[in-house]
């Protein structure tokens, strides 16, 4: 079985895609039921359908996203504990928004890669991100080709520190041009984070992902 990208224990997804060879024949609607009657509850198949040979759960798709939430009042959430990390101290969404945009494009993302990263290469390339604020709710939005283990967290957790107004804006491209895990923020924790879809080429004829509840933006 082949995913399409893995996750931190703690992190959540809503867009994972995988792929699996069998020379089983069953129709789509046995293929769903029948997986989720064998998977934990926390685990849902959504939808399936049959694939050429050639596609490949992680090897074909040219982008992620991930979703960050940040619940950001005096009282903590006893429904979304373990969907969204709680700051009690007010964040400023607009400096953080502000500081995400210096990471747009291809870089080196060695500063904000897990020390134990075995990636090849840190050079990735961020297509998109943005924070924005809804009532108590801050979300931070990322899509690039690929990440490094713990990007997005390391990403997130330097993003709040400007949020605080313990540094500037201008800290995050400080902190992207040296490289160094160690100039950066503190690792968001793991379950404020969710994989929420994954791009493939359109030949392949992909579903797209939807959001979920307590997931989708405006929650």
């Amino acid at each position: 079985m082949v995913c399409a990208g893995r996750t931190d224990t703690g992190v959540h997804a809503t867009g994972q895609v995988v792929h699996f060879d069998t020379s089983s024949e069953r129709s789509r609607r046995g293929w769903l039921l029948g997986a989720n009657s064998s998977l934990p509850n926390d685990i849902s198949v959504t939808w399936v359908k049959p694939v050429d040979d050639d596609f490949h759960a992680r090897f074909s798709a040219t982008a992620r996203s991930y979703r960050y939430r940040i619940i950001n009042r005096l009282e903590r959430s006893a429904l979304y504990r373990e969907r969204a990390w709680w700051v009690y101290e007010p964040l400023d969404a607009n400096a953080m928004h502000a500081a995400a945009r210096q990471l747009l494009g291809r870089h080196d993302f060695s500063a904000f890669r897990a020390a134990g990263c075995q990636a090849s290469t840190a050079e990735r390339e961020i297509s998109r991100i943005a924070v924005q604020r809804e009532g108590d709710w801050i979300t931070l939005t990322v899509t690039a080709n690929a990440f490094l283990q713990h990007m997005v967290r390391n990403i997130a957790g330097t993003l709040v520190a400007i949020g605080l107004g313990e540094r500037d804006f201008e800290w995050v491209g400080e902190v992207l041009q040296s490289k160094d895990r160690k100039a950066g923020g503190i690792a968001a924790p793991p379950h404020g984070l969710t994989l929420v879809s994954v791009d493939y080429p359109a030949s392949f004829e992909i579903p797209p992902a939807v959001d979920y509840g307590p997931f989708a933006a405006g929650c």
